[in-house]
């Protein structure tokens, strides 16, 4: 099988077009809340898609991680996955729809050699407040797609909104035939042989309050191509799971199990897939740790249900089957992301802890399937109880239908659907709602709570010790939260000389300065940063007077004047050796 390498073509070829390359953010999001995870490229750039000035310039690319739980009960198929990397190039105000489209189709009909006759695009037809997107077709035309492979399709399908208001515009999808059926002459965007590979969005308007939109003085383009999928299509597979980034996975896995892919290929791409997210969740500088909220949550989620597939096609769960795979994953990856080298050993003791602890939460399980079973009236056991294995112990269905058969009990399995088909829905919109913030999410509050962070790390600092580091923070224009490294819980007189420290230094109007420098001299300088792999070459450097200096991407007030008071409400622990502090501005 030809192994494509996929993302140094994509990074050269947008470098040769005047693009300068980031490093992908970290897969938590930095002070956002609308979002467990990065999900999309767009997000960590959303204070240059507002307008603020980025120190490489206008023309980006990158290869961001993502990850996406929408769809995490629904892993096991041949196309979709839970991490996932995504491809971008982007305009801040500099090129438009012309330069992105020629050179969407420069890429993928001259670098990757995919030929025209397969492509096929989309575009938005218009309704009564915005035109039909008559120069994206244009453009396509001119560059030999045919005007019956150009698909006119509503706001649903081609036009992009963050949230309810703020930057918005139309998309055009660019769609590959995967089939060895003949390419038909006419696209028909409801045939699934069609599969998009490339989507570019032009922010181009913005959206008000009243429903209104007018055009945007400061025009972006934000593109995004997924990695497993394109490959997928480049080595002429229809299942993701069968190319050459997952081929030395699937079969240590198969190897393990002594079982074949035919045989078990749903269990062995959740195990494939569920593994690789794990890693890069536990690999990320924020420290996340399997636990019953949040980020913690879904890498528990994420290990258990994996492990439940591993024992399920007979993989030895004692074989430290965990680290290998791990182990692969790292080297197979950590080229392009340091932070798996440097938390390797964090990250096979998070696998292996959590298998050790699910072993024991199995065998409560079936204590208490022993203990419902001698309480039933009757032979069958309801959907309430099946979901509570399932739920509270990680039973699937099929376990319990099987030790209940043993039993000569039947599950209520229609019923238990119908619970987990609910549970579901409660998830999804939940993740849904999550991601509502997007671009809307950076209004003046925010940006006060942005430059009070600065502010709080450099108090903790002076009161605390001066090797505590931010871990992670969460904003909203309601409060702030802020982790950091500390070893103990801070003592109320601690916790009122921050408070005071902060207050005093509100009071002394600082004024908050920004420039821009090479990485090396920022740190150099003593500026704070996070995440030092995160940040590109040039950086910014925002600094509150000689009170703290910190590399950032903004955005921020431009005088702690601005802040009014500020107050602490409370402290707690966040995981091992990691406190939090949940503060608002008055």
């Amino acid at each position: 099988m030809q192994k494509i390498d996929l993302k140094e073509k994509y990074l050269k070829f947008f470098e040769s077009k005047g693009h300068k390359i980031i490093p992908s953010a970290p897969l938590i999001p930095e002070n956002d809340p609308s979002v467990l995870f990065n999900t999309a490229g767009m997000q960590p750039l959303v204070p240059y898609l507002m307008g603020q000035k980025h120190p490489l310039g206008t023309r980006l690319t990158d290869v961001q991680k993502c990850v996406r739980l929408t769809d995490l009960d629904g892993i096991g198929d041949k196309t979709h996955h839970t991490f996932f990397e995504m491809l971008g190039n982007w305009s801040l105000g500099d090129y438009f729809k012309k330069e992105s489209i020629s050179w969407s189709f420069e890429f993928l009909t001259k670098v990757l050699n995919i030929p025209v006759e397969k492509l096929a695009v989309t575009v938005f037809e218009g309704d009564e407040t915005i035109p039909r997107d008559e120069e994206s077709a244009n453009v396509w035309k001119s560059l030999g797609i045919p005007e019956e492979r150009i698909s006119y399709l509503n706001k649903d399908n081609n036009f992009w909104i963050a949230g309810e208001v703020g930057p918005c515009g139309p998309d055009t999808e660019i769609f590959y035939w995967r089939s060895e059926d003949p390419v038909p002459v006419k696209h028909d965007p409801e045939d699934e042989r069609w599969v998009e590979i490339w989507n570019n969005v032009f922010m181009q308007y913005e959206k008000q309050a009243d429903g209104s939109v007018k055009e945007l003085p400061h025009k972006n383009v934000d593109t995004g191509m997924g990695v497993e999928r394109t490959v997928a299509i480049l080595e002429g597979v229809d299942d993701n799971y069968l190319t050459s980034i997952w081929k030395d996975i699937i079969d240590k896995i198969i190897e393990m199990s002594n079982t074949t892919y035919e045989e078990n290929p749903e269990s062995i791409r959740i195990i494939a897939d569920h593994i690789r997210t794990a890693v890069f969740i536990a690999a990320d500088n924020s420290g996340i740790k399997p636990s019953n909220t949040d980020q913690g949550y879904i890498l528990r989620r994420l290990i258990r249900r994996m492990i439940r597939h591993a024992k399920k096609i007979g993989i030895d769960l004692e074989s430290g089957f965990e680290r290998t795979l791990a182990s692969m994953i790292i080297e197979k990856y950590k080229g392009y992301y340091q932070e798996l080298s440097d938390n390797k050993e964090v990250v096979l003791d998070v696998l292996t802890n959590e298998l050790n602890k699910f072993n024991k939460t199995l065998e409560k399980g079936l204590k208490e399937f022993e203990k419902i079973v001698a309480h039933l009236n009757g032979n069958i056991l309801d959907k309430d109880l099946a979901f509570k294995l399932y739920d509270t112990y990680g039973f699937p269905l099929e376990l319990t239908v099987e030790l209940a058969q043993e039993k000569g009990i039947k599950v209520d399995e229609e019923g238990f659907n119908q619970k987990f088909k609910e549970h579901q829905e409660k998830s999804r919109a939940g993740s849904e709602q999550k991601f509502k913030g997007g671009l809307a999410g950076n209004g003046e509050m925010e940006t006060k709570y942005h430059t009070a962070t600065h502010l709080l790390n450099a108090a903790l600092k002076q009161v605390i010790d001066k090797n505590i580091h931010q871990r992670g923070s969460n904003i909203t224009a309601e409060r702030m939260r802020f982790d950091f490294n500390c070893d103990h819980k801070l003592t109320d007189e601690e916790k009122q000389k921050v408070e005071d420290l902060v207050n005093s230094w509100i009071k002394e109007e600082i004024p908050v300065t920004v420039q821009e420098m090479n990485k090396q001299d920022a740190i150099n300088s003593g500026a704070e940063c996070m995440f030092i792999e995160k940040y590109p070459d040039v950086v910014t450097v925002y600094s509150i007077g000689n009170v703290s200096k910190e590399l950032c991407g903004g955005p921020h007030v431009k005088n702690t004047k601005e802040l009014g008071h500020f107050k602490i409400k409370k402290e707690e622990a966040s995981s091992a050796g990691v406190r939090r502090i949940k503060a608002i501005l008055e």
